[in-house]
């Protein structure tokens, strides 16, 4: 049955080739049926693959020794599930804004192309595999950012194409460096090096594993390969905005996560330099992106500098290289999936129906639109880490993996949690002042009236927002899948 695999990779892509370049697929009705349909069939093509057993399907090999070829493992179903559902809500919810914005056959046709790259990325069994679906991942959604065409949108879309050039150029020449040291280029548990051929290139090993982090921290916008996400997510339309903070910057996190505990190692890269280094870096890059989010006026690009701060959570959690701090890591994934995309998401709905954009103009927006705000209210509350929220779980755990991590100097075991806390803080900074303003404008706030969007927007982020309090609510059978996660890893 592990045929099974190539029905959610390559049904969205033929689905995508044909809204593109199919002539009879113009008229708006029908593309739109085409694209609910195809969302919501992948969704249930992607069913037997997460609950199947084992599978591995080869795809074809480039030498006798670079198999490409795909596999379901525990990883890359818990992200393909979580990338799946996203990418559809958030393609659901596009209807409606998408109808002002023009260009929607190219726009639906690259969409349901990059969902079939997401998943042949989530179930990639080699490096190789992996960075093929990685590069075409960044060409497919770069589009998506430059799709209104305006100025600052082209130039964003060219920032995010040269950073994502020099991350994946940085990737890329880690697995040549690597080459001669690896047992196989299949993602294995706890790492494929060959200790043996190793030993004496201790050095090498070290600094090309670092190199490879920040080329995958890039799309998860790592400092100091951050730059392209404040500028593309303004840019971009509002569900690629969403789909681009709440999904994409994931393709990172799983690079990251596959390189540190399917390819070089846990137990190599504990207690050295690189783990320092690292987590260094995720701390500095969580504290300025909530930060500069605190500073800005913009209502999406402050949810872009938060994004960047709260991705780097993710990071951190990694870069314990504990379990508990994997478990937590995991469960933000999840978290931040959810909540980014219904502030985005929030966003969107506000832009398209009151044309604003800047913060200081939401006062009473929460008395126009109480169904989109509410949204935006308790994911904020989500993104603080305010419990019942998932927020809050993952937290919890990442502060917890941080005080009982061991290797590093013994200043980061309680730098950690400190940093996070502020960074939740300047969280509530950012967000709450909107919430308050929106529902509690003041006696002088002048009557306006109501501009809900449809329920096609509405829906989504519902959906997303109950989810995210639900699984706060009842998070034991994800703590349990991703404590046996933790264990298989490491």
């Amino acid at each position: 049955m592990s045929f099974l695999m190539l029905l959610p990779v390559l049904f969205p892509m033929i689905a995508g080739l044909l809204v593109l370049f199919l002539p009879g697929l113009d008229h708006q009705r029908t593309r739109k049926t085409i694209t609910i349909a195809v969302l919501c069939v992948n969704v249930l093509l992607l069913l037997p693959v997460i609950f199947g057993g084992k599978m591995t399907m080869p795809l074809f090999i480039l030498s006798d020794n670079l198999p490409v070829f795909l596999r379901a493992d525990t990883l890359g179903r818990i992200f393909a599930a979580v990338m799946c559902f996203v990418w559809a809500a958030a393609g659901v919810y596009s209807f409606e804004y998408m109808a002002h914005e023009g260009h929607e056959k190219r726009y639906y046709g690259l969409y349901l192309l990059t969902l079939g790259v997401l998943m042949g990325l989530c179930l990639s069994g080699s490096i190789v595999t992996f960075y093929m679906f990685y590069e075409a991942m960044t060409l497919l959604t770069m589009p998506l950012v430059m799709h209104t065409g305006k100025k600052d949108a082209v130039a964003a879309g060219i920032k995010y194409l040269i950073y994502s050039v020099i991350g994946a150029s940085l990737v890329l020449l880690g697995v040549f460096v690597l080459s001669p040291y690896v047992k196989t280029f299949s993602f294995t548990a706890r790492g494929v090096l060959d200790m043996e051929k190793v030993a004496g290139h201790e050095p090498l090993i070290l600094a090309t594993a670092f190199l490879m982090l920040l080329g995958f921290g890039t799309k998860a916008g790592l400092f100091p390969m951050h730059g392209w996400l404040p500028t593309a997510h303004p840019a971009a339309p509002s569900p690629a905005s969403a789909v681009l903070s709440g999904v994409i910057t994931k393709a990172g996190v799983l690079g990251v996560i596959r390189l540190l505990y399917c390819y070089i190692g846990a137990d190599f890269l504990r207690g050295t330099w690189v783990q320092t280094a690292f987590m260094s870096l995720t701390l500095f890059t969580v504290f300025m992106g909530s930060l500069l989010a605190f500073r800005e006026g913009l209502l999406k690009k402050r949810l872009a500098w938060s994004s960047v701060s709260q991705v780097s959570y993710i990071l951190f959690g990694l870069s314990t290289l504990h379990p508990v701090g994997l478990i937590g890591a995991v469960l933000h994934v999840i978290a931040h999936s959810l909540i980014k995309d219904t502030l985005f998401m929030s966003a969107g709905a506000i832009i398209l129906k009151t044309e604003k954009t800047l913060v200081k103009d939401l006062r009473g927006i929460g008395k126009q639109m109480p169904t989109v705000m509410w949204c935006f209210t308790l994911a904020s509350l989500g993104l603080i880490g305010i419990p019942p929220c998932l927020g809050f779980v993952s937290k919890w755990y990442l502060a917890q993996g941080s005080l009982a991590m061991t290797g590093v100097p013994g200043a980061f075991n309680v730098l950690g949690p400190v940093v996070l806390l502020i960074s939740a803080l300047l969280t509530a900074g950012y967000l709450m002042p909107i919430v308050i303003r929106s529902f509690f404008p003041g006696e002088d706030a002048p009557a306006l009236p109501s501009c809900e969007p449809g329920w096609g927007m509405r829906g989504p982020l519902i959906l997303l927002t109950a989810l995210m309090v639900l699984l706060g609510m009842f998070p034991g059978g994800l703590i349990s899948l991703f404590t046996a996660l933790g264990r298989a890893l490491m």
